[in-house]
């Protein structure tokens, strides 16, 4: 299982290499999503993009890129 603690910009780049790589293991962005939530995360999308957040405590750990939206 990954847990992450967001504390640096390089856990925004390992977060984001994570979820890179579930995208790429993933046929749709559905698919992604379900994978995520398996691992404790969600997407949401709010007033400042599509964000991962961690599902029990609603903290956002980092923004999206939209590459992996598609």
């Amino acid at each position: 299982m990954f847990v992450f603690e967001m504390n640096t910009q390089t856990d925004d780049a390992a977060m984001l290499d994570f979820i890179r790589s579930e995208r790429e293991k993933s046929v749709s962005v559905r698919e992604w999503k379900h994978r995520l939530m398996g691992y404790g995360y969600t997407v949401r999308n709010t007033d400042h993009g599509d964000v991962i957040l961690k599902l029990g405590s609603r903290e956002e750990l980092c923004e999206i890129p939209d590459e992996l939206m598609h």
